[in-house]
């Protein structure tokens, strides 16, 4: 395990974060979220284990945090009897696609915060005189991959525990759509910063 200077508090507030909704989950017998800790737990060891080969800043590392965050909120509070997931922030379009909710809000900062993972990732291993928009699909679809990669243990989830409420096609879809912008607004992000 190496940390760098700045990374001690992130690991400290995932550390608490995943403790107290491990309680709160395990006190409400939602087995559902318990899975998702163990898959957040297994990232947080992965990033510990590769942190010194890949160096990862340490604002994206806050962002996977925000993010870690953000997901175990959205499963385990609640606001006037109803789940933080199912909240709609803005009701952009209604039924049967409910755009804006938590859950949408949620997965794009999720997979603009993995989408800077890939890239941080991938980036020893690019070609200096790159074609951006050749890099950019790239970068966009390891991010998005990721996503899949969600919406399977989603998927995993519901059929281990099928009383999760994790949603049908459209739900998935949405997610999907969802994790999509995340990745090319961080593309955008990414494009913006190297070159100034």
């Amino acid at each position: 395990m190496h940390l760098r200077k700045g990374q001690l508090s992130i690991l400290l507030v995932n550390l608490i974060s995943i403790i107290i909704f491990s309680i709160i989950f395990a006190n409400r017998k939602n087995y559902e979220f318990l899975i998702y800790i163990g898959v957040i737990i297994f990232f947080l060891v992965l990033i510990l284990y590769t942190n010194k080969r890949v160096n990862y800043p340490n604002p994206v590392l806050w962002g996977l945090t925000t993010w870690s965050i953000l997901h175990m909120s959205g499963g385990g509070l609640f606001i006037q009897g109803k789940k933080l997931y199912e909240w709609m922030i803005f009701n952009l379009v209604g039924a049967p696609y409910h755009i804006f909710k938590f859950d949408q809000f949620v997965h794009i900062i999720g997979f603009f915060a993995a989408t800077l993972v890939m890239y941080h990732i991938l980036k020893p291993k690019l070609i200096k005189d790159h074609k951006w928009f050749s890099l950019s699909i790239v970068i966009v679809m390891a991010g998005f991959g990721l996503g899949a990669l969600n919406e399977m243990v989603e998927f995993f989830a519901t059929v281990i525990i099928p009383e999760t409420g994790v949603g049908g096609y459209v739900n998935t879809s949405l997610d999907l759509v969802a994790d999509l912008i995340g990745a090319i607004l961080a593309m955008v992000y990414i494009y913006i910063k190297e070159n100034k």
